[in-house]
């Protein structure tokens, strides 16, 4: 259908209605294809990725993908090699920096129409977008999916989540804890899932040092290292969610994009943010494992507060302040929180 009428045919270039037979939810980046000869679709890719922006590329931080008119969120890859523009020999690289080019494996958070960029240049190049300043960080082109995108179907439970949550007597959420080193973090999480048992509530505490200590083992401090940390134990704390519990997750996450992303996977509507507020001068006073000291030392790298950012809490659903209020008294103004939001 057009201003003039109907046509039988439309070209590249037209602007046209069409009126679908069918009642079908259909919206910005669905593609209509010919049912001989349909497009595929994925939701992991390999990738050439041309870096664009002064700061590094961070894997296991999330972006804004951008294909066509389709935008979903992903995570990148450390890349398999970057490539050498002047003789196209494949260099050893752990991140990109500006004007670096590398292939990538990139992970979306859903499926989406495409082809490969040899086939279609339409739908096989994208841009990468930072998620908080919208700045464009990247650009780059489809060269196939990964085959366990295409293999692997999500499994159907008998029991879902709403059964779940429907035996026990609270709401699902994930309290997020996030301060500097010191600050009380654990201690009030402690605390706070005291109260919780004894009111016969089901939860789980996940704290940073701990998980270190297992799942996250083979993760460093660099940024990417961090990225990645936080990115595990938000998709771990999302499944505890599932499963009906109140869980804990005592993590300095430093970075706001990370803290971001864990409330974007797990839910907005779940996720309650709590900053364990304290000046950085007290924080290293106390000093309680020796880290700060080992830090000024140059024993420990990429310490949060002394040679690594610590990014304030824009707006976190409970602000505490362990000079002001004590570790006992802190943790009941979560309970009272879990209340006020009929979690509890």
């Amino acid at each position: 259908m057009t201003y003039n009428g109907d046509l039988r045919q439309a070209q590249v270039g037209q602007s046209i209605t069409l009126t679908i037979q069918d009642e079908l939810d259909i919206s910005r980046g669905n593609v209509l294809v010919s049912a001989e000869n349909p497009c595929e679709t994925a939701d992991q890719f390999l990738c050439r990725l041309l870096w664009m922006a002064d700061i590094e590329m961070v894997s296991g931080r999330q972006y804004l993908f951008k294909c066509n008119s389709t935008t979903a969120f992903c995570t990148v890859s450390k890349p398999h090699y970057q490539i050498n523009i002047n003789t196209m020999e494949h260099l050893a690289a752990t991140e990109l920096s500006l004007n670096d080019i590398g292939d990538c494996d990139v992970f979306l958070d859903r499926s989406i129409a495409f082809e490969m960029y040899e086939k279609n240049r339409e739908l096989g190049s994208f841009i990468l977008i930072d998620r908080l300043t919208h700045a464009t960080l990247g650009a780059g082109f489809i060269q196939s999916a990964l085959r366990s995108s295409t293999h692997l179907p999500e499994q159907l439970f008998l029991i879902n989540k709403a059964e779940r949550v429907a035996i026990k007597n609270h709401k699902p959420c994930v309290l997020w804890f996030t301060g500097l080193s010191g600050a009380g973090k654990s201690t009030i999480a402690n605390l706070v899932e005291s109260e919780l048992n004894s009111r016969g509530k089901h939860s789980m505490l996940l704290d940073g040092d701990n998980i270190r200590h297992g799942l996250n083992r083979d993760l460093d401090f660099t940024v990417s290292g961090r990225a990645e940390n936080i990115r595990r134990i938000a998709e771990i704390a999302k499944l505890m969610t599932d499963a009906g519990l109140i869980t804990l997750v005592s993590f300095i996450s430093p970075f706001q994009a990370e803290r971001d992303m864990a409330r974007e996977r797990i839910g907005r509507e779940q996720f309650v943010e709590i900053h364990v507020d304290v000046p950085f001068s007290v924080a290293e006073e106390r000093d309680v494992k020796g880290l700060y000291k080992k830090a000024r030392a140059g024993i420990i790298e990429n310490f949060t507060g002394i040679s690594s950012p610590y990014e304030i809490p824009e707006n976190p659903d409970l602000h505490v302040d362990t000079t002001l209020l004590s570790p006992q008294k802190a943790a009941e103004q979560v309970i009272k929180l879990l209340e006020m939001k009929k979690i509890l």
